[in-house]
């Protein structure tokens, strides 16, 4: 007696993984036991007691069940975290607690079943430092400093960039030290995503040149983008709007206060697995007069040295077509640097 106990003992632990599985019931008639790990963009992955872990397109399935609950998520916002019960092709049903009886829901309403937990999203970016000092016949000594973060969320996207270059030069024969170089810059940017590729944005930035005599340039702006591409290896967005902008040089008492058009693009580039190129330029006609505008662009080569470290080569270009006295239109920066991203 207790040997024929065992062997039915035995025989129930056998096929328990067949009496509580979750199945799916494909359109051809075959039909999958095993686990359902999640979907997602239409693709079920789900492990099978026969095949191991396989993909089914969500067009394939002609309904399922499970035997614990799962979380479903539908078109509508709806949550289902309960059982799901096979129903007729085409469709999936749940228990209704209320009336005992089937609720039935449309398959091609499913968005999700158990979605993985998206990541936090988390700010990265990097910092670039320079030196480059020189003894002997002359005697320079030039830093410079950069900043760049951002965060991108499926919905947003922040971005913070600062550039601080300082140049000076010794006289041999008196000893003074004469300033070549001493300015900054900062730009914040916030874009909200409408869809994939639309978007709306607003930025603001605050320039200061004490060789170019600009006291202070400050431009607020607004409008809309186009993210063509965005990818590890390549981005590439562009923008159009209106921004305000005030300039106060130095040497002139009277400021200059406008409203002016912006346009510009955005392009990253990895060109190998060690180079990357950056590149962006935003213009500012004026609107009461388009000869009167102003333009800065930014161009960079970085090289790799390890996963987190990098040499970068920087030129920065800003054209003031109404400069301060006495000052050129045309302004040049070359920034030589070694970077750490993060």
């Amino acid at each position: 007696m207790r040997s024929h106990v065992l062997i039915v003992l035995l025989c129930l632990a056998a096929f328990a993984p067949a009496l509580y599985a979750d199945e799916i019931f494909l359109t051809n008639g075959d039909k999958l036991t095993g686990k359902i790990v999640h979907l997602i963009d239409e693709k079920l992955i789900f492990k099978s007691d026969l095949v191991g872990t396989v993909t089914v397109n969500m067009s394939d399935i002609q309904t399922f069940n499970s035997d614990a609950p799962i979380k479903v998520h539908l078109s509508d916002g709806t949550v289902i975290n309960q059982k799901i019960l096979n129903s007729k092709p085409g469709q999936f049903a749940i228990a209704d607690s209320e009336t005992l009886k089937a609720q039935e829901f449309a398959l091609p309403t499913i968005v999700s079943i158990n979605p993985p937990q998206k990541p936090k999203e988390k700010w990265s970016g990097d910092i670039t430092a320079g030196l480059t000092s020189t003894h002997g016949n002359t005697r320079t000594d030039t830093q410079n400093i950069s900043v760049n973060l951002k965060r991108r969320t499926e919905k947003d996207r922040s971005m913070f960039s600062g550039d601080y270059i300082k140049g000076r030069q010794e006289d041999p024969d008196t000893g003074d030290k004469k300033t070549t170089e001493d300015s900054w810059r900062g730009k914040v940017k916030y874009d909200y995503f409408f869809s994939k590729k639309i978007y709306g944005y607003l930025d603001g930035r605050y320039e200061k040149d004490s060789i170019a005599n600009l006291d202070r340039r400050v431009m607020v702006g607004s409008g809309g983008g186009y993210q063509w591409v965005e990818t590890p290896d390549l981005n590439f967005s562009t923008e159009a709007g209106l921004a305000s902008l005030y300039e106060k040089f130095d040497n002139q008492t009277e400021s200059n206060s406008e409203i002016s058009g912006q346009a510009g693009y955005y392009l990253d580039k990895k060109l190998t697995k060690a180079f990357k190129f950056i590149h962006d330029l935003t213009y500012y006609p004026s609107l009461g007069d388009p000869a009167d505008y102003y333009l800065t662009s930014t161009a960079e080569l970085r090289a790799s040295v390890t996963d987190r470290m990098f040499t970068s080569f920087k030129i920065i270009l800003d054209y003031d077509a109404t400069p301060a006295r006495n000052t050129d239109k045309t302004d040049l920066k070359y920034i030589f640097g070694l970077g750490w991203s993060f």
